[in-house]
């Protein structure tokens, strides 16, 4: 067998289910008529004595490699659920102009929306958006199929008709309750503080957006770029 080791530097392994497979590719029948064994033409492949001398733990790692190069190729690919829809509304505007960031983990965005549910109970909620996209299909709210409600689920939920409270932490968001002038939330990944209160600035690294929209009663947006600490030093911060 010729020496064609660098055929097989990356890539080209993931096509191979087994290491066995990845021998057998490369013995020749000629070889088989030889040894007559096939173990034993496998032995001779993995010690280099022909062909490739990558080694079961070499194959191992770049299969597992170059398995997760594809499936990250693959999620970059994916089409976002705002594309190609028409969007008619503020707030679905909105939505799709951070969807990307959201899901690539470049911002996280609380949207507060305030409506009313199908028994026309006033509802409102702040809702993780990142953390939403990666639990929901977006495609219904993006073709108006659907509408982007709160959920008792959400960061923080409020039922105004029955008095329903529900807090819950998010993969993204703590939820601070035990703040005198209101709810606070903390980013888990460097630790930022948002302040909700429309009169107070929402904190560092935090944007405050109203959106205006015909489909629903008060939408107001926060958005932060995500910059990770440096160090791992930082506990989270209490009240």
């Amino acid at each position: 067998m010729e020496d064609d080791i660098g055929a097989f530097a990356g890539e080209t392994v993931e096509k191979f289910r087994t290491y066995e497979d990845f021998l057998d590719s490369q013995i020749k029948p000629l070889d088989l008529f030889y040894l007559q064994d096939q173990e034993r033409a496998r032995q001779l492949v993995e010690l280099g004595l022909k062909g490739s001398n990558l080694t079961r733990e070499e194959f191992e790692t770049r299969k597992a490699a170059a398995e997760a190069s594809r499936l990250a190729s693959g999620s970059q690919q994916k089409k976002l659920a705002s594309t190609g829809k028409e969007l008619k509304d503020n707030f679905l505007r909105a939505l799709a102009e951070r969807e990307e960031a959201n899901r690539s983990g470049k911002m996280t965005s609380i949207i507060f929306i305030r409506d009313r549910n199908s028994r026309g109970q006033e509802i409102s909620a702040y809702i993780d958006y990142s953390h939403r996209l990666k639990s929901e299909d977006f495609e219904p709210y993006f073709s108006g199929k659907k509408r982007f409600l709160p959920k008792t689920t959400d960061l923080s939920f409020y039922n105004w008709r029955t008095q329903v409270a529900k807090c819950n932490a998010s993969s993204n968001y703590e939820v601070i309750t035990e703040n005198p002038s209101g709810l606070l939330f903390q980013c888990r990944n460097n630790m930022k503080i948002l302040n909700v209160d429309p009169e107070a600035i929402p904190g560092d690294g935090f944007t405050r957006t109203p959106v205006r929209s015909d489909l629903y009663e008060h939408v107001v947006i926060f958005d932060h770029v995500i910059r990770k600490l440096v160090t791992s030093s930082c506990a989270p911060l209490s009240n």
